[in-house]
């Protein structure tokens, strides 16, 4: 009896390391870092996160160099070198946000064109591809390319994935996953659904933007009252009384005081200012 039981736990055992060694490991899907992020987010091709670093480290090692030779200040060159190496990463923010407004308005209207043409009796690529000519005009581009992967590959998820990857934006997620469903199981209520979407989407893009307007003069005040001062110090730098002054230890530390003061009252203004942002659901 008892070399049966051992025999039967030896071959468990035996069973279980076979198991495993033949099955494979499920791999980590790797969440995009914020640069990836925000350079998704700008829409920006061409521009990796290490290229980015690379232009924000030499931007700001220029401007130190420049503002040491201008004032002999160690602390204000090292200041000056920190803004200017932020300011790349700024113009993505902006231009992010910019991209983010503009296709906010652009998809009520789109959606709106592809149920009508559905409605209509087109076919459901026919429809996707007839927004490349009717859709609006910042979204024609990202169109064209999906019509001309659906003509070369016959693919409609294929070309799916181009649009997605062209678009790059929350709201195209949610359309491309509506299109890919309606195309697999055949749904027979895409008309009302992408007209639920459309109307979802006009009236989230309206009230963010009259919550944008009613904020935009309040932050615009705020960012006038962090820069002033250091407005203020650089023209202070070009005489040489001030210069002496601030070389002191207790001009650099009065300085990376204000330094630090400042970015910190920065963050927490545009941390309260901020409105949430859609995430991706498709990467």
């Amino acid at each position: 009896m008892m070399g049966i039981v051992l025999g039967l736990l030896a071959g468990m055992g035996g069973a279980l390391v076979l198991l495993g060694l033949t099955t494979s490991r499920r791999p980590r899907v790797r969440r995009p870092s914020r640069i990836a992020r925000l350079i998704d987010r700008s829409g920006v091709d061409r521009v990796t996160p290490a290229s980015l670093v690379g232009a924000c480290a030499g931007a700001g090692v220029v401007a130190a160099l420049v503002a040491l030779v201008a004032t002999a200040v160690p602390v204000v060159a090292l200041i000056a070198g920190l803004v200017v190496g932020y300011l790349p990463i700024l113009v993505l923010k902006r231009r992010g946000a910019q991209r983010a407004r503009q296709l906010r308005g652009c998809w009520p209207d789109a959606v709106d064109t592809l149920g009508s043409a559905v409605r209509a009796g087109m076919s459901l690529p026919e429809a996707v591809i007839d927004l490349s000519t009717r859709g609006p005009e910042p979204l024609r581009p990202a169109f064209a390319r999906f019509g001309a992967e659906y003509r070369a590959t016959g693919s409609f998820a294929e070309a799916l994935s181009v649009l997605k990857e062209s678009l790059r934006d929350p709201v195209a997620d949610r359309v491309v996953v509506s299109l890919g469903i309606a195309r697999e199981v055949g749904g027979t209520d895409l008309g009302r659904v992408l007209s639920t979407l459309s109307e979802f989407l006009r009236e989230d893009a309206r009230t963010r933007g009259e919550i944008e307007a009613r904020q935009s003069w309040t932050v615009n005040a705020a960012r006038i009252a962090v820069a002033a001062p250091w407005v203020t110090l650089l023209l202070l730098c070009t005489r040489p009384e001030a210069v002496a002054a601030y070389a002191t230890p207790t001009g650099t530390l009065v300085l990376a005081g204000s330094a630090l003061m400042t970015i910190v009252a920065y963050r927490v203004m545009v941390g309260v200012g901020r409105l949430p942002d859609e995430p991706r659901v498709l990467r």
